[in-house]
């Protein structure tokens, strides 16, 4: 009975080990002051070897583009059109989606989305949203995933 127990407690820790859930970006977020009221909202991927995170540009028809949504707050002002995207993009014709193959753009390391907001008056308040996003590897792709954020504006 003794040996049946300890075989059972072996398997379970053994399940969970293998049924880790893989996380391979770690996400970093800072509100930069560039003047009196404006502020780069800058977010951070750094993404484990050997993954990569789409663009918010990759093609129609492939994976999941990231995307990066600000909560409405009436003290903030978020700058019309989609985050400025710092890193060493990549693109290739990627024949796991379509066919035909499909132009994918996407980062691999690190990447940066910078968005410019600006608070009305002299007010501290928050910025908080959602960034979306999906990672492949060669060999797989993950789920979509959410993300979310807020941070302060002083």
């Amino acid at each position: 009975m003794k040996r049946i127990s300890i075989t059972i407690v072996f398997a379970c820790f053994v399940a969970i080990a293998f049924g880790q859930i893989e996380n391979p970006v770690t996400w970093s977020y800072e509100a930069k002051k560039t003047t009196s009221g404006t502020y780069e909202i800058v977010i951070t991927a750094v993404v484990e070897h050997p993954w990569h995170i789409y663009s918010q540009n990759t093609g129609k028809g492939g994976p999941i583009a990231t995307q990066i949504k600000f909560h409405p707050n009436p003290l903030v002002t978020v700058k019309t059109g989609k985050p400025k995207e710092i890193g060493k993009i990549e693109k290739t014709l990627d024949n796991n989606f379509g066919p035909p193959p499909v132009q994918v753009t996407y980062y691999s390391d690190k990447v940066q989305f910078v968005q410019t907001v600006t608070v009305k008056g002299n007010v501290k308040t928050n910025i908080a949203g959602t960034v979306e996003y999906m990672v492949c590897n060669d060999s797989k792709c993950l789920p979509p995933t959410k993300k979310s954020f807020d941070l302060k504006l002083q």
